[in-house]
């Protein structure tokens, strides 16, 4: 899961594609069920390479790969899910953030915390559940505005410069009520490549029967997949600590 702008009802079934497409750059493509009363945004902070600047994430619209997720399971034994969905550097100018249409979301990079201010207040975070997180303060942020409902929403995808050398980030610390809590509830799906010839090495990391070209569009994935290359997938639903998931991609 993830970080929300305000209350949630419910979330689950979220599942995380992560890619080194090339050293220093790493895809992400995330996917969940949700549902809120209101209209809320979904924070992904990420530990892009530093210094910061406001073109250092790319968004990718995936609009029309909405079983996109589906695919990259078809590469992998069909197993019974054991889980169950789950409730609940100095700022620049002070302009407003670029906002995209990546599809049916608005989607915005935040460089800094601090750049968060040129953010409607809605689709903020409160100050004091970040300064729970102090591991966060030099990180940017994928904002993404979700509207109200539950709903499945489409893959959110983007690619960013990434300050991580032979690790691939996947973004899974939960705010969903404002708080942040030492432990939590996953329902999630992991999947991973690395760029090529690189090995990917982590507990718990099943590789596919096949290459991703087996079941995955490459031209419907915008490049985000790599056609020739096994994927690799692993499964946390449970409580567990709230802390991002890291896995080693070294050559």
């Amino acid at each position: 899961m993830c970080c929300f702008s305000g209350k949630v009802r419910t979330v689950g079934k979220t599942r995380i594609f992560a890619r080194g497409v090339e050293a220093g750059v790493q895809a992400l493509v995330y996917q969940m069920n949700f549902d809120a009363e209101q209209e809320v945004a979904m924070i992904l902070p990420l530990p892009v390479k530093l210094p910061i600047w406001e073109k250092a994430v790319r968004f990718v619209n995936l609009e029309g790969y909405d079983n996109f997720f589906e695919k990259l399971d078809k590469l992998f034994p069909q197993i019974v899910s054991r889980g169950r969905g789950v409730a609940e550097t100095d700022s620049l100018a002070m302009k407003t953030l670029e906002v995209v249409q990546v599809g049916s979301y608005e989607a915005s990079f935040v460089p800094t915390m601090e750049d968060f201010a040129r953010l409607d207040n809605r689709f903020r975070i409160d100050p004091k559940a970040w300064a729970k997180l102090p591991q966060y303060k030099d990180y940017g942020f994928a904002v993404f505005k979700l509207k109200a409902g539950n709903q499945k929403v489409h893959p959110m995808a983007f690619v960013f410069e990434t300050r991580l050398e032979g690790e691939l980030f996947f973004p899974t610390v939960h705010i969903h009520d404002g708080e942040v809590h030492e432990k939590e509830s996953f329902d999630h799906s992991l999947y991973a490549q690395g760029w090529e010839n690189a090995n990917l090495r982590g507990e718990g990391w099943k590789e596919s029967l096949e290459n991703a070209e087996e079941k995955i569009d490459e031209e419907r994935a915008k490049g985000l997949v790599w056609g020739k290359g096994k994927v690799y997938r692993k499964r946390i639903f449970g409580s567990h600590p709230n802390v991002d998931q890291l896995l080693a991609a070294k050559a």
